[in-house]
């Protein structure tokens, strides 16, 4: 999630789906389009629940080119499963992220309930695949955590989190917290840092092996990543990240990192921002920095008196506006992100983690989630196989959650494990 002072989604709209070539908006081809809706789809990272929370967005919406994500477009797009971002923002919520955490949890199962037709709550990899069988495949809807900060330094936040069906938890947002370093502040001498993670945050990957909760190393600091793997006894994701050397971004992965994952049988999803994908775009995104910031902070207390609905809605469009100053990067810059991860960490572990709903910017022709075909058939172009494309768009994922479980299992079984 990549966002402004205020809580604000960034979406895609009118002016940047104007830059789209005519080329990116061509016919899929019925070859790309057959081994796309064979596949079984997981995205690891959309950050949907704050629209359902603060902009009483329901799922069931028709589309209206605003947002990345809704029902209709996900089947467009054959989405099998996706991870639901519960991210609280650090500042606003000081002293009360569990209580917000829980909020956004309640906005997404009440979506759940509203469309028990079209989605359904999933708790494991079996009830992924079981929401995929028989004739109405429905969509998987999984929760993650977003920033370990949200379980303020409570073990049994945590546990309560997954009782709730939180199957993931990031480490770090971008803020460092009391037990583990962020890349987002890694190089702010005013932070106090612990050069990677605590005694306590080491019982936080403890616990979560033994509770079967992904670990996510997405925005964590890149010596946070190297303690966790120390501590790991399951494989690790990085629910939305991508590599770092394509793209110079501190919230990208180094080929070192990306190798260690491997190593560890883990999953690496990539992320769609364009200013994670493209140094271009990273570079012109970051030269507005101060004059963006001048602007939201003048948005802010233009409207403070506003009601959170309002103020979203203000911080939605000023948001997005910026973005729009940046011409977007073609598809081939995430294609060349996928390629790269497979080359260097193995086909095996590659996946798709959009941050649909919470970036300001995608590649062109990569609009919402009904685009997603258009990945396999640029995949394809460069020769990844039907058996391979099953791997990258949800096969991988699938088999980390599997093993995540496993271990689990046997940590449960062991009397030392339990707490």
């Amino acid at each position: 999630m990549n966002r402004s002072v205020l809580v604000s989604l960034l979406l895609l709209g009118a002016p940047a789906l104007a830059e789209t070539p005519a080329a990116a908006s061509a016919p899929i081809s019925a070859k790309a389009r057959a081994v796309h809706e064979s596949a079984l789809i997981i995205d690891t990272h959309v950050d949907t629940p704050l629209r359902m929370l603060d902009e009483g967005f329901d799922l069931g919406s028709q589309p209206n080119g605003v947002g990345h994500l809704d029902l209709a477009r996900a089947r467009a797009g054959n989405l099998g499963a996706a991870f639901f971002s519960i991210w609280v923002e650090p500042k606003e919520f000081a002293g009360q992220y569990p209580h917000r955490a829980l909020r956004l949890m309640d906005a997404v199962l009440q979506q759940v309930e509203r469309h028990p037709d079209e989605m359904v709550l999933a708790l494991s990899s079996k009830d992924i695949v079981a929401a995929r069988s028989g004739k109405q495949k429905k969509l998987a809807a999984l929760m993650g955590v977003e920033g370990g900060h949200a379980i303020q330094n409570d073990l049994g936040v945590l546990r309560d989190f997954y009782r709730l069906g939180a199957r993931y938890m990031t480490l770090t947002w971008s803020n460092t917290n009391e037990w583990a370093d962020s890349s987002g502040d890694i190089n702010d001498a005013k932070v106090k840092h612990h050069g990677g993670l605590t005694d306590f945050g080491r019982d936080v990957v403890r616990e979560m092996n033994r509770l079967g909760m992904l670990v996510d190393i997405s925005h964590v600091a890149d010596s946070t990543f190297f303690d966790v793997m120390k501590v790991t006894k399951a494989p690790v994701i990085a629910s939305h990240s991508s590599a770092r050397a394509l793209t110079d971004h501190p919230r990208n992965m180094t080929d070192e990192m990306l190798k260690a994952v491997a190593a560890n049988g883990g999953v690496v999803m990539v992320n769609f921002f364009s200013a994670f994908i493209d140094d271009d775009f990273r570079k012109a995104y970051a030269a507005m920095d101060a004059e963006r910031k001048a602007a939201t902070e003048k948005l802010e207390a233009q409207h403070k008196n506003e009601d959170a609905a309002t103020r979203f809605r203000l911080s939605q469009a000023a948001d997005f506006e910026w973005a729009a100053k940046v011409k977007r990067p073609p598809l081939e810059a995430l294609i060349n992100h996928i390629d790269h991860v497979a080359k260097v960490a193995g086909v095996d572990h590659v996946g798709l983690g959009s941050d649909f709903d919470g970036i300001t910017s995608t590649p062109a022709g990569i609009d919402s989630v009904a685009d997603l075909p258009r990945i396999t058939e640029a995949l394809m172009a460069r020769g990844y196989t039907r058996e391979q494309l099953h791997k990258i768009l949800g096969g991988n994922l699938l088999r980390v959650f599997r093993e995540t479980e496993r271990v689990s299992r046997e940590l449960r079984a062991t009397p030392s494990a339990q707490r």
